[in-house]
């Protein structure tokens, strides 16, 4: 008599039912999948690192060979190696590219990031508290958009001796000006133009950096009676300080590689009172075909560039920001 309360056994299901077993892909297995995407990765890349390396890495090491070599920029075979005698020139007695040259390059990327910054603050502050914020933006960034020789010929028609600038100044019973014609008054010109035209990225990032200040902030220092004054360099100033970082490295950056501005305006001149690293460069490739002094040149200036910026970084981090 059969049983038919007896439990069944149930079936196995799935692979199982067919003595198969699923397993999880081995190492092998992994390492090719890991291998396959990272080619993939590379091929992606293919475009931007070729681009990368003919218009950036091999200008670079050939400018390092000829920095070390003498050639009049024609024939490559003409290419003698001298070692370090270019670097030696640059710096030997009689040689204008440290006095004037670099030192006109450090005044004027020091003046343009003051006059710069301190503008850029003043303007931001005033635009934060307006109405029509985004016209007021756009007005000061229109500099920007326009091209450097339009600027640089506007401002050389302001600075002639009847030119807007000297008239106002007559206007205010004082004597007429040679801006671009005294070696006094040549460099301090150029930098104010230079930091009139770069004022108005500074503007954007430091009005984007007044927008992440807390309310509260504000509204805690009003309870506690403070002044504008106080407001300003206890709250604005340290909160902004990341922007300032920013506006402080680039514009410098600029400043010390600022060329189209002098060349448009004064050419160098008068005499050396405004000849840059970047216009010398430029003149000892080109117009005497040094190419090898011109490619030192650019290595100290590009020394230059990285101490002055890692200095900037050391002393934000010194004052409390993390760069």
């Amino acid at each position: 008599m059969v049983n038919t309360l007896a439990p069944k056994t149930a079936e196995p299901a799935g692979p199982a039912a067919h003595g198969t077993r699923t397993r999880a892909p081995g190492p092998g297995r992994r390492d090719r999948a890991r291998r396959r995407q990272t080619l993939l990765a590379y091929l992606f890349l293919a475009p931007a690192l070729l681009f990368f390396a003919v218009f950036l890495i091999l200008p670079l090491g050939f400018a390092l060979l000829l920095s070390m070599s003498r050639w009049t920029g024609f024939d490559l075979g003409d290419i003698d190696p001298v070692g370090l005698d270019n670097f030696a020139g640059l710096f030997a007695d009689g040689s204008a590219f440290l006095v004037p040259v670099l030192t006109n390059t450090l005044l004027f990327a020091l003046g343009t990031v003051a006059l710069a910054l301190a503008g850029s603050v003043l303007v931001a502050t005033c635009i934060d508290k307006l109405r029509f914020q985004g016209l007021w933006r756009t007005l000061y960034f229109l500099p920007i958009v326009t091209t450097v020789v339009a600027v640089g010929n506007v401002w050389k028609y302001m600075y002639e001796p009847g030119g807007l600038v000297n008239g106002v100044l007559n206007a205010l019973g004082l004597d007429s000006v040679a801006f671009l014609q005294n070696p006094d008054t040549a460099l301090p010109a150029v930098v104010v133009v230079q930091a009139w035209a770069s004022v108005g990225s500074a503007i954007l990032i430091l009005t984007a950096g007044l927008k992440s200040v807390p309310e509260s902030y504000y509204e805690a220092a009003a309870l506690d009676g403070a002044g504008p004054a106080t407001v300003f360099f206890r709250i604005t100033l340290p909160l902004l300080r990341p922007s300032l970082l920013f506006v402080c490295v680039t514009q410098f950056l600029t400043g010390l590689q600022s060329f189209a501005l002098i060349i448009v305006m004064t050419k160098g001149g008068p005499g050396d009172a405004t000849d840059v690293a970047a216009l010398e460069m430029y003149r000892r490739a080109f117009s005497y075909g040094d190419w090898g002094t011109a490619s030192a040149a650019a290595f100290v200036l590009f020394l230059v560039v990285l101490a002055v910026t890692l200095a900037q970084l050391w002393i934000f981090r010194r004052t409390g920001e993390d760069a």
